[in-house]
């Protein structure tokens, strides 16, 4: 399936890197992908047309943080994505490096150094981090998963200052915070899954009012006595759902369907659910084919790739990216070429510095469809759902807003379309309910869908 292309990335040097983000860092309407540096700067490696530049300005580098879990959103409602840097320097409890959150203004600038946003400062080790638009309203706020200290909701208020909303909207609970997805599961707006270690996960969902109650207990999807690294959502069986695939850190991987009664189900098939050092789940569709592949990255041994087919998930060849001896921490996975085919970005480190890989899949004739919805304000609508039906089926894919474990993928629904020359419609659900019907679109291109005004 993949091919090494990691030659294109200039100054590749062997380093301890953890989380991967998408997001468009220099606000030219493409994406680049931003990796977290621990104990060195971070990187922006922004494609020229030929290969990768690090194009991170000082203050983005950050090199004496020590930075895990990365997310971007619009919270300030002027349509660019600001950039959360989760550090950490110890593994639970009380920090000393604080965090960051970044914003572009006529420079970039950590809007937890300005005086009024002290106060919110997190001194929690954590994670990952999780943009969530929890009014649909087009404004988001920030996540947290901390580890050892309460989860904190990070939003601008009116006088624009920072606050930690977490206790007035029900999500302030103390456990080993690890994996965070956001999007509407079990409700109409934005939900929380957060896969914890030694305690049992949580599903946030959203009540409507901007508070949340936790029900994972009485769903199923607790699983207590296990620890998540990776998750990612996907439809499993085209029943119109999103279900739940994560990784458990040594232990049996999860396949968590929504069922009829309102209980999930675990259908991990053997080889899929087999222990491992798992570190980053990924659902997306490499080769176009219209169906998702998993990509389990894993940190000392070699990486899985599984598939569907007929009607059964089994392992693949995964080609170069097996990696029997990389040291993954994060992945991702974005289409920053403009080709219509994804890349994967691998980051490796924690034990060992490594140097970042990245794979192109093997080109064919496939077809694809790529949608990229928008919020009023004009930034990435993560979150949103979007609904592609062509004459012989309809596929599913939310807008990431952080996934995979530390990471979050590109703002964007790839939809393979295997050799179906032609889309019937597309719908767009953003978390606020408004929907837009795209009729008819052009295939082979990247479709931007403005938030409907009327």
């Amino acid at each position: 399936m993949f091919i090494d292309r990691s030659a294109l990335l200039q100054g590749n040097s062997e380093r301890l890197h953890y989380g991967i983000c998408v997001t468009d860092i220099d606000g030219d309407g493409h994406f680049e992908w931003f990796v977290a540096g621990f104990g060195v700067p971070n990187r922006a490696y922004k494609w020229t047309g030929q290969d990768y530049q690090d194009i991170a300005p000082r203050t983005l580098a950050d090199a004496r943080r020590q930075a895990l879990g990365l997310a971007a959103c619009d919270i300030d409602a002027n349509g660019r994505e600001e950039i959360y840097v989760l550090n950490t320097d110890t593994f639970g409890g009380a920090k000393r490096f604080a965090d960051r959150l970044f914003a572009y203004g006529d420079s970039w600038v950590d809007l937890f150094e300005l005086p009024q946003n002290k106060d919110a400062l997190n001194l929690t080790s954590g994670r990952s981090v999780v943009a969530i638009d929890r009014n649909g309203n087009g404004l988001y706020g920030l996540f947290v998963a901390n580890y050892g200290g309460p989860m904190r909701l990070y939003e601008l208020d009116d006088d624009g200052i920072l606050r930690d909303v977490a206790p007035e909207a029900g999500l302030d609970l103390v456990t080993g915070g690890r994996g965070l997805v956001a999007l509407p599961i079990v409700s109409n707006r934005m939900d929380i899954f957060a896969g914890n270690e030694h305690g049992p996960n949580f599903l946030f969902r959203n009540k409507g009012d901007g508070t949340f109650e936790e029900i994972a207990a009485q769903l199923g999807i607790g699983d207590p006595f296990e620890h998540v690294r990776g998750i990612a959502v996907l439809d499993t069986n085209s029943d119109g759902r999103f279900d739940l695939v994560y990784g458990n850190w040594e232990g049996p991987h999860r396949m968590f369907v929504q069922s009829t009664d309102g209980i999930w189900d675990d259908i991990a098939p053997p080889e899929m659910a087999q222990p491992s050092r798992i570190r980053t789940v990924i659902a997306a569709d490499f080769d176009n084919d219209g169906y998702e592949e998993l990509f389990f990255n894993n940190i000392g041994e070699p990486n899985r790739l599984f598939a569907l087919r007929d009607g059964d998930w089994e392992s693949i060849p995964i080609g170069d990216a097996l990696e029997p001896d990389g040291l993954g921490t994060g992945a991702a996975v974005a289409d920053t070429d403009g080709d219509g085919r994804l890349e994967l970005l691998i980051a490796h480190g924690e034990s060992s510095p490594q140097p970042l890989s990245l794979y192109h899949t093997v080109p064919n004739l496939n077809h694809y469809l790529r949608v990229l919805p928008l919020t009023r304000y004009g930034a990435p609508a993560r979150g949103a759902i979007v609904m592609l039906q062509t004459s012989t089926r309809i596929q599913r894919r939310a807008i990431d807003a952080g996934s995979g474990y530390l990471c979050q993928m590109e703002p964007v629904a790839h939809f393979g379309l295997g050799q179906e020359m032609a889309v019937e419609r597309v719908i767009v659900h953003w978390p606020d309910g408004r929907t837009y019907q795209v009729d008819n679109p052009l295939i082979d291109q990247l479709l931007r869908v403005p938030y409907p005004t009327d």
